[in-house]
């Protein structure tokens, strides 16, 4: 090789080595500007925030509801024994009478009476009509003593019993009784999937209530009257099922607090230890920037793009996501201030 070509071969090597050289620079660079400006936003992507709940004082209630229908308690067609002739009759349609009170007399000295206080619901002879045997004559009703039947389902009978206290709402009317559950029938009917169960109400008759009204009868189970009550977002649970809530201490850290819990409805929860009416909880809400600026602003400027920010809430629930201590109930209700 010639003096000249290994001095050229030289200048080619030298410059391959400052192009190294500047490359490893520009990387050193990139490499320290990521650190001290990029790694930071991604590191600090992911805040926490809290939500606000506080804890007041009021009313939970929760209650089954089932629809009916109202009838009567005493009902009596009164009929002819034997083929005979209507000689007296001492009532009228619409008037009231007692029991034992004399109604209708036979050619054949049959004297109807009625068996209980009613009235006279409908007379279906006239004085010197013929009658055959098992013939009808008239119709005593009890207006005054109602009583409501309804349709309780296998999942719910267990929870209904005789004596138990119930409200009865005549939907037509608006008006709403109490009264008791009376009777239970433990003959199944109704459907092949699902048996149920009839259970009845008796109750006092008020003006315009007439058999076979639709009503809905409420029979109300667990009950906290002016108690703390918190909304059930606001709690958290241990992996041992354990409910507790966060509060702030005088510092202003935040300290976990473990609750008792007592009556709950879909949205309330009863807390009867713990907690004191006016007390703030603290929930946690997890922010993750997904793109704060540095290096995802960085490839959204390259490509042309937008940034975005989503926000995702965590929540802590039971085994499930099921409330512990709650109860199933197809109806309930909350009174009192209202919570955030």
């Amino acid at each position: 090789m010639t003096e000249q070509a290994k001095l050229a071969q030289g200048k080619r090597r030298a410059r391959r080595v400052r192009k190294l050289i500047g490359w490893l620079a520009v990387l050193a660079v990139l490499g320290a500007g990521f650190f001290l400006f990029i790694w930071p936003d991604i590191t600090a992507g992911a805040t926490t925030a809290y939500q606000q709940y506080t804890a007041t004082r009021g009313s939970i209630t929760n209650a089954m509801s089932f629809s009916g229908t109202v009838s009567v308690v005493n009902n009596e067609t009164l009929t002819s024994s034997d083929a005979a002739t209507v000689r007296r009759i001492y009532v009228a349609e619409g008037d009231a009478v007692t029991a034992g009170e004399r109604l209708i007399r036979l050619s054949d000295g049959t004297l109807i009476k009625a068996s209980f206080d009613g009235e006279v619901n409908t007379l279906s002879v006239a004085e010197g009509d013929e009658v055959g045997a098992n013939s009808s004559l008239i119709q005593i009703v009890d207006f005054n003593n109602l009583q409501v039947s309804m349709r309780v389902d296998e999942y719910s009978v267990s929870n209904v019993s005789v004596g138990q206290a119930c409200s009865i709402t005549v939907t037509a009317l608006s008006q709403t009784v109490d009264s008791t559950i009376t009777h239970i029938n433990r003959i199944a009917s109704g459907g092949n999937a699902t048996a149920y169960y009839t259970v009845t109400a008796e109750f006092a008759a008020t003006d315009k209530v007439l058999p076979g009204m639709a009503v809905t009868v409420t029979i109300p189970q667990e009950e906290a009257s002016d108690v703390v009550i918190l909304n059930k977002d606001a709690l958290s649970f241990s992996n041992g099922n354990s409910a507790f809530v966060f509060l702030k201490d005088e510092a202003g850290a935040m300290q976990q607090t473990s609750v008792t819990l007592g009556v709950s409805n879909d949205k309330f929860v009863e807390i009867t230890q713990g907690l004191a009416q006016g007390d703030t909880v603290y929930v946690a809400v997890e922010n993750t920037a997904e793109s704060a600026g540095g290096l995802a602003s960085l490839f959204s400027s390259l490509s042309g793009g937008t940034t975005q920010t989503t926000q995702t809430n965590s929540m802590q629930m039971g085994p499930g996501g099921d409330f512990p201590g709650g109860g199933n109930f197809s109806g309930g209700g909350m009174g009192g201030p209202g919570n955030r």
